[in-house]
């Protein structure tokens, strides 16, 4: 009976547990396809998750062997999407959950604080919004990541009462601005902590120096001010340190030194000042050195010309003097260093490249002086090689033209000699090729023509002679090439219109001979044509009139013949100075159009033709007169009695708003040459300052006739519907007749083309764009191309991005004009809308080229010029 009833309870307690293990099963699945039901899964990642498997059976999702409770959920780079659910609670015994790099959105739930077995939490790199919730219930865990978010509202202080936590990265979100909480001295078994780009500002807390665990520590991109504390000494485990891009002042301390494991050094863009320690130069380990854009000075510690394990190193803008050391590079694989824009003297170092490896070699804006050594002809992984600025003289060793990775060679602004080696046929890489302002001589080789990625060539104000050759036609995508100041001789060669992007062409002051080429005119993204100082003849092809040129000059040259006038509503006369044969207008330099021919009977027969022909032109000038005397006076009276019965010149008009101010037909219409401040290839523009509301000032174009309809229609059709911090205001459009007025904001700088040539005002000499304006304006425009081929639905193609189309605010803040040629991407929309938002950067190249940089490094270098 006894054995009886045993098996009874034994029975009854394996029921309950099967029980027991079937309900925490079915829990377990709910909650998961609950998880699941509020995310979006394009690719069928999640098809396993269905009520007839096992939730241990789901993909990503592990189990205890014993219990059969859900422990692990990795979803890691699954292209999912959606929210995250609060059914995440229904997993009690949850210890690892990671979301890291999908596209998740909404807030985190509260409730995942009920998970309080959770060690590790990641949840990077997505687009999760609003403040995260208070999670210091999850005492054991050890690992959180929530970087690369947008979370907003308060730095979550909270994290300071975690004390398991190991890894902590919260960084890349939009908190609050606001202090680094002290609490995060608290976590005494951190090992890595990450709060780049968190808006903290004030000084790093003494607390964050308790950890002695501590190995990487990266408060980058913040607003820090204070100097970096001796207290960091302390850190003895640390080998990584970021803290570029804060506004640290003070000197390097010395306590730097006893971070003898120390391998990665980063506190560019800050205020520091002073030399680098001795103590800091004794480290041994350094793999990462990056100092630039600070105001260190001093030499560079000798010792660290014995670093072996040395890849990068950053210093430029900086005040470094002295001789650079001997042996830097020499034990070590460098991959990239710049030491631009400081004061380094003396011979230039010979071993940068001696591992082979190295990539980025910037020197530029020093005061290196000598021969360039011959190592750097053996550096076959050299891909951006730019030495200029410097007072380097000799000549460059042949084999230095032919590097095969190199795409940018730039030692313009020295002193070197000798001449281009045929060898340069080559560098099949190479895109930009600087040798400007040197004393290189002989002629052009035509290897250069093998170069087919080219697309900078700058050789002006050297000593090269000979013709250019035709086999430049062969490279098409040339953007720009640069001849001037030379002695080159021959004709300008036709096959150049075969470089169909070719956005300048510059070969002024040579000694060039023959006929201006028609086969310009095919260059249809031409902007800058400059052939002035030589000895062209003939006359200017008529043809080139279609090109949309901003800048033309043919001046000094022995050309003939009427100038087209389609090129005269570019430039003013000056342009074509200095040809004694050339008419303008029917002018010559010397009262009338010079004969051709200065035979007499050529002349007297001449004469015969001319004399009844110009008796015959004054009649007819006569009889004109009269006839627009007369009409003249019908207008005038026409317009008194309209006035009279009370219709301006507003009245007449149709005019269609966009944006404020409110205009007056009759003030537009009225616009004077007085106030002329530019021409371009679709009218002139003037400046006017309105009446009305409060003086403001606007841009008034007025179209040429012929197709000014298509380029107001191509206007109001875009500027009309958008609205961006760097695309121009269009405030109206007035029409009537062949008389048609665009109405724009007004940009005081006026076009980038312009102001790259301005110098600063007030004293001191120099480029009025420095490097910041630079960069602002370079970063406007692309904010602009932006907001065009990704926020606007259809995308909006300008197709005509070039510097007299990028205006200035007074700011220097860049503002795309000019939208006559510019198309919608689907013709056949019939809506169009566009929401507000600038992010990155699209490739100019708008019809070839569709990629965009997602986000702009915090580490910019010269690298990237």
């Amino acid at each position: 009976m006894r054995r009886q009833i045993l098996v009874c309870f034994t029975l009854i307690i394996l029921l309950s547990f099967s029980c027991n293990s079937s309900c925490q099963s079915d829990l377990q699945s709910q909650a998961l396809l609950q998880f699941k039901a509020s995310l979006t899964d394009p690719l069928n990642t999640l098809q396993t998750w269905t009520n007839g498997n096992s939730p241990c059976r789901f993909v990503g999702v592990r189990c205890d062997a014993v219990a059969g409770m859900v422990t692990e959920i990795s979803l890691s780079g699954m292209n999912l999407s959606g929210k995250i659910s609060p059914a995440i609670s229904g997993l009690p015994a949850l210890t690892r959950l990671e979301l890291d790099s999908n596209s998740l959105t909404g807030s985190v739930p509260p409730e995942l604080s009920n998970c309080t077995q959770l060690r590790f939490l990641n949840l990077s790199c997505n687009g999760l919004t609003g403040e995260l919730p208070d999670l210091s219930a999850l005492a054991v865990l050890d690992t959180l990541d929530v970087a690369n978010n947008d979370f907003s509202g308060r730095f979550p202080a909270w994290v300071g009462d975690l004390p398991s936590l190991v890894f902590l990265s919260v960084g890349v979100n939009g908190y609050d601005q606001g202090e680094t909480p002290p609490s995060i001295g608290n976590l005494k078994n951190l090992t890595y902590l990450y709060m780049a780009s968190c808006n903290l500002r004030g000084m790093i807390p003494e607390s964050i120096f308790g950890l002695t665990a501590l190995e990487t520590l990266d408060m980058s991109s913040n607003n820090l001010a204070g100097g970096i504390p001796a207290a960091i000494g302390n850190l003895r485990a640390l080998w990584k340190i970021e803290l570029y891009k804060n506004n640290l002042t003070g000197e390097l301390p010395p306590e730097l030194g006893k971070l003898t494991k120390l391998r990665e050094f980063d506190v560019s863009q800050n205020q520091l000042r002073g030399r680098i320690p001795a103590e800091l130069a004794a480290l041994k380990n350094f793999h990462v050195i990056q100092l630039y854009r600070n105001n260190l000075s001093g030499p560079i510690p000798v010792a660290w010309g014995d670093l072996r394990f040395l890849t990068s190193f950053s210093i430029y803008e900086n005040h470094f003097s002295g001789e650079f050391p001997a042996n830097f590079g020499r034990f070590s694989l460098l991959n990239s260093v710049d030491i631009s824009e400081n004061g380094f003297s003396g011979p230039f170092p010979r071993y940068l490249c001696q591992g082979k490896s190295l990539q980025y070699l910037l020197a530029l804006q020093n005061g290196f002086s000598g021969e360039l050594p011959k190592e750097y002809s053996a550096c076959p992984s050299l891909q951006r090689f730019r030495i200029n600025k410097n007072g380097f003289t000799g000549s460059l060793p042949a084999e230095l033209w032919a590097l095969p990775a190199a795409t940018i060679i730039d030692v313009s602004d020295n002193g070197f000699t000798g001449n281009i080696s045929p060898a340069i046929g080559k560098a099949q890489s190479l895109n930009q090729l600087w040798l400007q302002n040197n004393r290189l001589d002989g002629e052009i080789p035509v290897e250069i023509g093998r170069l087919g990625q080219l697309q900078k060539l700058y050789l002006s104000n050297n000593s090269f002679s000979g013709e250019i050759p035709p086999e430049i036609g062969s490279l098409s995508q040339l953007t720009a090439l640069h001849l001037e100041e030379n002695a080159l001789t021959g004709r300008l060669p036709a096959e150049i219109g075969s470089c169909i992007r070719l956005v300048e062409i510059d070969v002024s002051r040579n000694a060039l001979t023959g006929q201006i080429p028609a086969t310009l005119s095919a260059l249809s993204s031409l902007n800058s044509l400059n052939l002035s100082h030589n000895m062209i003849t003939g006359t200017i092809p008529t043809q080139l009139q279609v090109l949309k040129l901003s800048s033309v000059d043919f001046s000094s040259n022995r050309l003939t013949g009427n100038v087209p006038p389609g090129l005269l509503v570019i430039t003013g006369d000056e342009a074509f100075a200095g040809n004694p044969g050339l008419c303008v207008d029917g002018r010559s330099e010397l009262g009338v159009c010079k004969a051709e021919d200065g035979n007499p009977d050529v002349l007297a027969r001449r004469s015969l033709v001319l004399v009844p022909v110009l008796l015959s032109a004054m009649l007819l000038l006569v009889v004109g007169i009269l006839f627009v005397s007369y009409r003249s006076f019908k207008l005038e009276e026409l317009k008194k009695r309209d006035m009279e019965q009370g219709d301006g010149c507003g009245d007449q008009w149709k005019l269609e708003s966009f944006q404020p101010p409110e205009l007056d037909a009759d003030e537009i219409c009225g616009v004077g040459e007085e106030n002329l401040i530019g021409s371009g290839g679709t009218g002139r523009v003037y400046r006017l300052a309105l009446k009305g509301d409060g003086g403001t000032v606007v841009a008034v174009k007025r179209l040429w006739k012929g197709d000014a309809a298509r380029v107001m229609a191509a206007e109001m059709a875009i500027l009309g519907k958008i609205r961006h911090r760097n695309i121009l205001k269009l405030h109206a459009c007035l029409s009537r007749g062949e008389l048609n007025f665009i109405v724009y904001e007004y940009m005081p700088r006026g076009n980038l083309y312009q102001a790259l040539r301005r110098e600063r005002k007030g004293g001191g000499g120099g480029a009025e764009l420095d490097w910041p304006r630079r960069c602002k304006v370079a970063l406007g425009a692309a904010k602009g191309l932006m907001y065009l081929h990704h926020d606007c639905t259809p995308a909006v193609i300008h197709r005509d991005i070039k510097s007299t189309n990028i205006l200035l605010d007074d700011d220097y803040e860049a503002k795309i004009a000019d939208f006559g040629i510019a198309k919608v991407a689907a013709e056949d929309s019939a809506e169009f809308s566009c929401f507000a938002g600038t992010h990155g950067y699209l490739a100019p190249g708008e019809y070839q080229i569709r990629f965009f940089f997602s986000a702009i490094s915090t580490k910019t270098s010269y690298f990237n010029i």
